[in-house]
């Protein structure tokens, strides 16, 4: 019972955010330079044509009056239409979010199994030339550029060795290992990222909770070392360590916009960056308050999280 109130409150607090951030989403997109009806109209400058396609779109209507709309269609799961490719969008968004979980599990996944171990050893063996080894390569992992990354990967597993594809993507669903394939590549670019971050913050969670006395009692009751390090310290050193995946979680999810464009992975990423350049708005902010909602649905998931790991967090 506690716990269900506990998310109760969370999912009240969260509502009022996601409900301010449309308000922010819908004006500041509405104040970006360039007219989409004439984006639309092409080369037909015809004032007629413009204002027809304004009239269509409601366009033409005041901006709280097109905002209630769109936020009414949305409420009932209308995400309205894309003005250059004339499909749903709440088709597309079906369409592009699943590639793109795909890709960002991969690379949580990719980063949890490289960026845990390593921090936690270059913990255990803080100010040897492991720790420094690590510690330069998860700084050096943070400073590559993922584009320039997913080019050098391109070139070299792709163009010289031909192990595997240089872009585009195939459904799991209608060829498994070539899907696999599609996305090895791209998983491993956003995964070095994320696993130099989660690196760090493992390193640094796990050099506080080793200095704390319970793991001094520990050890002086004789446990085995590999038991104080798994069961006494990494389980209590994960709080900020679910904190930092469940957001880079959300950042990936939200689109990871260069590197899907280097690949050509037809995921959120892209989808925003084409609406952006054909002014497709309708598209941008569907995007956006989705890319959101996830945000805070992760964040949730992280308190949960917290709770499970520590108890006294509910109160």
């Amino acid at each position: 019972m506690a716990m269900l109130n506990f998310i109760f409150r969370r999912v009240l607090a969260a509502i009022p955010t996601l409900l301010i951030l449309s308000v922010f989403v819908f004006l500041l997109l509405k104040l970006l330079p360039g007219d989409p009806a004439l984006a639309l109209a092409g080369e037909d400058r015809d004032p007629a044509v413009i204002e027809s396609i304004r009239v269509k779109y409601g366009l033409d209507q005041p901006f709280p009056v097109q905002y209630l709309k769109w936020l009414g269609g949305i409420l009932q799961g209308d995400f309205g239409v894309s003005i250059r490719t004339k499909m749903s969008i709440g088709e597309m968004l079906a369409q592009r979010l699943p590639v793109t979980l795909q890709l960002s599990l991969q690379a949580m996944l990719i980063a949890i199994i490289i960026g845990i171990p390593a921090g936690v050893y270059a913990a255990i063996r803080r100010g040897s030339y492991i720790d420094v080894a690590v510690s330069t390569i998860g700084l050096a992992g943070l400073s590559v550029p993922s584009f320039w990354l997913g080019i050098m990967l391109i070139m070299a597993f792709a163009v010289s060795l031909g192990w595997l594809p240089s872009g585009g993507f195939v459904n799991f669903s209608d060829a498994p290992l070539e899907n696999l394939r599609y996305t090895l590549l791209p998983s491993l670019v956003l995964g070095t990222a994320a696993a130099a971050i989660i690196m760090r913050h493992t390193r640094n969670s796990m050099l506080s909770v080793l200095k704390q006395d319970y793991i001094r009692t520990a050890r002086a009751k004789g446990l085995n070392e590999r038991i104080v390090i798994v069961r006494h310290a990494l389980r209590n050193g994960l709080i900020p360590i679910v904190t930092t995946g469940t957001l880079h979680l959300g950042e990936l999810l939200s689109g990871a916009v260069l590197t899907e464009q280097v690949f050509g992975i037809p995921g959120f990423g892209k989808m925003i960056v084409d609406g952006v350049f054909s002014r497709d708005y309708a598209v941008v902010q569907a995007v956006i308050l989705c890319s959101a909602a996830i945000f805070l649905i992760l964040s949730l998931l992280a308190d949960i999280l917290y709770v499970k790991l520590s108890p006294r967090l509910q109160a």
